[in-house]
């Protein structure tokens, strides 16, 4: 009997040793199945991801930067062609080709090369370069929306390969921002007429072109990209279509991954779903005037209590179906001066009301009105707008309208284009509706200097537009900044309006960081990435 229990013992030990060896096989080669899964999707992934993007161009011209007037191929020839200096995304200028800008006098400026930079073609890029690139926008061959940043230099002198100085006819405010355009490399086109050449010029930028047909153009990644970058995205194509609409269509079709517009009637072209939006503040700032030479309009308090009498939200709402931004302040397009920074003035009737009540305005018959140098003064005023310009006219009305609710006569006056320039230039309005496309520079002498539309002067404010342009400490700039905002809001010498509104439609297969703004749509492409 014993000797049977012991039987038993060792046929049930032997069944558990067993069955642990069992389980013991099956973990193990599950685990090894799973890494390999692991592995296998991984691989996957990586043959998902890493793949090229599709972009479009609309009425291709050429891809010659210097010569190109289509908006498209500006946008994506800065992914192939390089400046000395370069905007960033909140409107920081930062070196690019150039190693050092520096300022040695009001009209002088010495600028060190970055060395071991290499042209697509493998060429070295060097000094003759930049005077070529120079030469070419000055000389009068091409029409080139570049030309305009070049007109103040009187001379380029080569010091040697790496150096050149640049001399000005006259003191430019935050002249570097000019050196924004692109370099284009002398050796090519040494036997080649520079307007009609067939030649596709190589560039310094992070992709070169490849391929060039008569439907796309193919860049690839520039292994010799002079600063260290990770490349997800290998391959740029851009296809070729005769007209937005085709544009339109192909990303509706899923043929391209981005576009960019300002259109604020996109939708009914391409839809509302199978993408997303990338939204940011456009150029196009628009403000009220006030002429603060005006009898009554000189009066500090008639300006505040106009500017939060206006209700800009609803002038947005019904001009633009919301498809706007209010503005506040000429930077308020994402420059990095202004951010960080709120306006105070709003919308807001009884605080203008309170404004005007206290400094001895009464609301009579309608109309505020105060008794000031043996006369009664009313808040009666002439609004000027550009006839021919059917937004301005609506947005005019809204002023009116809102304006007189408060207790202002406004009296809009209508007049054509060449009219209504003989307003700006010799400043004899009451009010008139401004619309401007913001530099990138941060220069304010437009709005506050000599002869800025608002006949305004301002010791302080003058003292402020002299000093921030030879400040180099960026946090000093930004409390001179924050200064010239806060006398802005406080004088109001204008009413901002409104901005437009531009967007990056991107398809839901396009991911990275997409920080568009209205100089550069491509920050980072080289880190985005397509799924299939």
């Amino acid at each position: 009997m014993k000797k049977l229990k012991a039987n038993l013992f060792q046929i049930i030990f032997i069944i558990i040793v067993i069955i642990l060896i069992i389980i013991a096989v099956v973990t193990i080669y599950q685990r090894e199945t799973e890494k390999e899964q692991q592995i296998s999707e991984q691989t996957v992934a990586e043959q998902e991801i890493y793949q090229d993007i599709r972009l479009g161009i609309a009425q291709y011209d050429t891809i010659n930067p210097l010569i190109s007037n289509n908006k498209y191929v500006q946008e994506i020839s800065r992914m192939i062609y390089e400046p000395l200096l370069r905007i960033t995304e909140d409107y920081k200028i930062e070196n690019c080709l150039a190693q050092e800008c520096s300022k040695t006098s009001d009209t002088t400026y010495l600028i060190k090369l970055k060395e071991n930079i290499k042209w697509h073609d493998g060429e070295n890029f060097d000094a003759t370069d930049v005077k070529f690139t120079v030469d070419k926008l000055k000389s009068g061959e091409v029409n080139s929306i570049y030309v305009q940043n070049v007109k103040d230099i009187s001379q380029l002198e080569i010091i040697d390969e790496q150096t050149i100085k640049i001399t000005l006819w006259k003191a430019v405010p935050f002249f570097e921002y000019n050196l924004i355009f692109p370099i284009l490399a002398e050796h090519q086109f040494i036997t080649e007429n520079f307007v009609s050449s067939t030649v596709n010029p190589a560039g310094t930028g992070m992709y070169k072109i490849s391929e060039v047909t008569t439907s796309e153009i193919k860049l690839v990644k520039n292994e010799q990209y002079w600063e260290p970058k990770e490349f997800k995205t290998q391959e740029v194509k851009i296809n070729f279509y005769s007209s937005v609409g085709e544009l339109y269509n192909a990303f509706k079709l899923g043929n391209i991954d981005l576009i960019s517009t300002n259109n604020i009637n996109l939708d009914q072209h391409i839809g509302t779903i199978g993408f997303y939006k990338k939204e940011y503040k456009g150029r196009e700032y628009e403000m009220l005037a006030l002429n603060t030479e005006n009898k009554v309009l000189q009066n500090k308090e008639v300006r505040q209590a106009i500017g939060y009498a206006i209700d800009k939200n609803n002038i947005v709402a019904n001009v633009f179906g919301n498809e706007y931004y209010t503005a506040d302040f000429p930077l308020d397009y994402g420059n990095w001066l202004y951010n960080g920074l709120t306006s105070p003035q709003n919308y807001q009737l009884d605080l203008a009301k309170q404004i005007l009540t206290e400094n001895g305005w009464e609301n009579k018959y309608g109309t505020w009105q105060k008794y000031i140098d043996y006369y009664t003064r009313r808040t009666n005023f002439t609004l000027v707008v550009n006839s021919d310009n059917s937004t301005h006219v609506s947005v005019a009305e809204f002023i009116e309208e809102q304006l007189e609710n408060f207790g202002m006569q406004i009296t809009i006056r209508k007049v054509r284009d060449s009219q209504y320039r003989s307003y700006l230039g010799n400043k004899n309005y009451d009010m008139i509706i401004i619309g401007i496309n913001s530099a990138l520079n941060p220069n304010m002498n437009t709005f506050f200097g000599e002869n800025n539309y608002a006949k305004f002067k301002n010791e302080e404010m003058n003292t402020i537009l002299n000093e921030v342009q030879n400040i180099a400490d960026e946090n000093l700039s930004k409390e001179k900044y924050a200064r010239m905002a806060q006398i802005y809001w406080d004088e109001v010498p204008y009413v901002s309006l409104y901005r437009n509104k531009s967007t990056v439609v991107c398809s839901q297969n396009l991911m990275g960081n997409i920080t568009p703004n209205w100089y550069n749509l491509f920050y980072n492409i080289n880190e985005w990435y397509r799924l299939k």
